[in-house]
């Protein structure tokens, strides 16, 4: 009885680690992260196939390119999320390389400033337990909002420097 027993841990114990082995796997074959701001979904994207599909908040004037700072918008285009941060006024977030240099010299004929700091990231700090209300909501200042725990999940799969394509 005790070497069936050995052999069923034995058994489950392989069995776990050819979960997490496949688990990894997904989680390091992220390479695309595609935005539709006038469906408020954001996809994550691995050689082709969704992997996870996300409802997203934006800025208080989503429509349209983001134009200068304060204008409420997301910018549209292809972007890097190049850099994560742990430590901001929003639960957890990930940077996106806004404004590129077409972004800057756009800014600079219009005489404004283009702006930046536009994150994916996750609820107010100590306000997550409202995600269910504010997720109905553009909110944001510009930036893409999801639930705490979406973004961990996001943390998780999406690594620093897989392009981010947004668009209307």
């Amino acid at each position: 009885m005790s070497r069936f027993i050995t052999t069923l841990i034995c058994c489950l114990m392989f069995a776990a680690q050819v979960q997490a082995t496949s688990t990894q796997k997904t989680l390091q074959q992220v390479d695309l992260v595609k935005v539709d701001k006038s469906d408020r979904i954001m996809q994550l994207v691995s050689n082709n196939q969704v992997v996870r599909e996300y409802s997203i908040s934006l800025g208080g004037q989503p429509q349209g390119h983001k134009q200068q700072e304060g204008d409420q918008r997301t910018p549209e285009g292809s972007y890097i999320l190049d850099y994560k941060k742990e430590d901001s006024s929003y639960y957890r977030s990930m940077h996106v390389s806004y404004p590129n240099a077409s972004d800057k010299a756009r800014a600079k004929a219009l005489g404004v400033s283009p702006g930046g700091f536009i994150m994916v990231h996750g609820q107010r700090n100590y306000l997550g337990w409202l995600a269910p209300i504010m997720q109905q909501f553009d909110w944001t200042d510009g930036c893409i909002a999801l639930t705490n725990a979406e973004m961990d999940e996001f943390m998780a799969l999406v690594s620093v420097g897989t392009e981010v394509q947004i668009q209307w």
